[in-house]
């Protein structure tokens, strides 16, 4: 744990004893600030080491760990006499919490449970030994495809499925991933599970932080700049050129930023590249591949551009980096596989950045196409293609760059229809204030 991050750390609950496998294990639990908001965190002393592993994921006992510590969230519940009229939990590593509140901790049966669902890939899959170590017991009961039953596999427990069927409202992370959720492979499975819970289901927009990120404030970034004094983008774009060495020409300059995984569309990411410095655009690649074979392969690429003064690859993770690539670039380049909601399309239109992105999960929710989208002109900020080929890459980006060098003044109204749009917490944080008080009032 980083502790330089929490201030006022201190000991709240010296003896939290959690029943676990028919016995109890030792926790304390700590209280102190993290940007000022209050935060409660678990120790377990025991012999089974759950959290200190140096990484949050990647154990074989994944799925124990985190059943262990939902139990000991419900149990400090319990025993501290807290009693939120919402809690608020997400992904499969939480899913357990409704479960276990319904059918072990009646004394809280008052409190209501909101569950978001991030990725759907990621389920929480594990055999009826977590019923005897939190003590829910009952396999004819829990196995039963009505409650938590793993659809593919009669033999296993799905903490995902649990959280749906358990909690009072499930959403994900977009309007339009909860629809490809419901009716598509994107629910990886829990379709039929979705479509019985349907009226208890729906998508809401992450949102931005906006004091992050903001080309007004942002300390990242050599020159500020807003809507009302957009030239100041491009002496950003010069610093960047500056820093990374490449070329200060008249030419459209493309980023593209995020985790390099199977996910993101690699295999778009290196044909639009090269095909981009062919089409005489500039193309930045800033990322950290999740694995050692995309790190071999993407190091092959960065090699063999390594002297062209048009292209530079860059791969780690660097935040300050990030930010002025957001500043200084002219488009952002997501290909996503599929894309549940997607930060950076929105962080790039606040800074006048226009994305060019696959139709998918939260980008259809955020980016309208210049050239096709049914909205109004003011309302169309960016380029957007559906096939996950080739062509669709060449011919997007030959609309997007055609636009840059042909109509600068068109070019200009979508820069600033996408940093007019808001796409903070302001709304989705309405939203969920509204979801809280459907359920709350049930």
């Amino acid at each position: 744990m980083n502790y330089d991050t929490i201030w006022g750390l201190t000991i709240t609950y010296q003896d939290l004893w959690v029943p676990w496998h028919g016995g109890s294990i030792h926790c304390s639990v700590w209280f102190g600030f993290v940007n000022g908001r209050k935060c409660f965190f678990i120790e377990p002393h025991s012999k089974e080491n759950f959290f200190a592993r140096r990484a949050y994921y990647g154990c074989a006992d994944d799925v124990m760990r985190f059943a262990f510590f939902t139990k000991a969230a419900m149990e400090f519940l319990l025993k501290s006499g807290k009693r939120p009229e919402i809690i608020h939990v997400h992904d499969w590593q939480t899913g357990l919490a409704p479960v276990l509140l319904y059918e072990m901790y009646r004394e809280m049966d008052r409190l209501r449970v909101c569950f978001t669902i991030h990725n759907f890939h990621h389920q929480g899959v594990i055999g009826g030994d977590v019923l005897r170590a939190t003590g829910l017991n009952r396999p004819e009961f829990f196995f039963r495809y009505e409650q938590m039953r793993d659809n593919a596999n009669a033999g296993a427990l799905n903490f995902m499925k649990g959280g749906i069927v358990y909690s009072n409202f499930t959403t994900t992370v977009s309007p339009h991933h909860a629809w490809e959720a419901r009716n598509t492979d994107q629910g990886c499975g829990m379709q039929a599970t979705l479509k019985t819970h349907q009226n208890k289901f729906g998508g809401v927009l992450n949102g931005v932080d906006c004091d992050e990120w903001n080309p007004e404030i942002d300390t990242h970034i050599p020159v500020h700049f807003a809507r009302v004094s957009i030239e100041g983008k491009y002496k950003n774009k010069d610093a960047l050129r500056e820093r990374l060495l490449l070329r200060k020409e008249y030419k459209p300059l493309i980023a593209c930023i995020g985790r390099l995984d199977h996910q993101k569309g690699l295999h778009l990411i290196k044909h639009a590249l090269f095909y981009a410095m062919r089409r005489g655009a500039q193309f930045v690649l800033l990322g950290v591949a999740s694995n050692n074979a995309i790190a071999a392969d993407f190091g092959n690429v960065k090699r063999q551009i390594n002297d062209n003064p048009d292209s530079h690859v860059e791969l780690a993770f660097n935040e300050d980096l990030a930010h002025l690539l957001y500043a200084g670039a002219d488009m952002l380049f997501v290909p996503s596989m599929f894309e549940p909601c997607g930060l950076t399309q929105m962080i790039a239109m606040k800074y006048g950045t226009v994305p060019v992105v696959r139709g998918v999960g939260g980008m259809v929710d955020t980016v309208f196409d210049k050239d096709h989208s049914t909205l109004a002109p003011d309302e169309r900020n960016g380029y957007v293609f559906t096939a996950a080929d080739i062509k669709a890459v060449e011919s997007t980006l030959d609309r997007a760059i055609s636009c840059w060098h042909k109509y600068p003044k068109d070019w200009r109204t979508l820069m600033e229809n996408g940093m007019k749009y808001d796409y903070s917490w302001n709304l989705p944080g309405q939203h969920y204030i509204n979801i809280y008080e459907h359920i709350r009032c049930k």
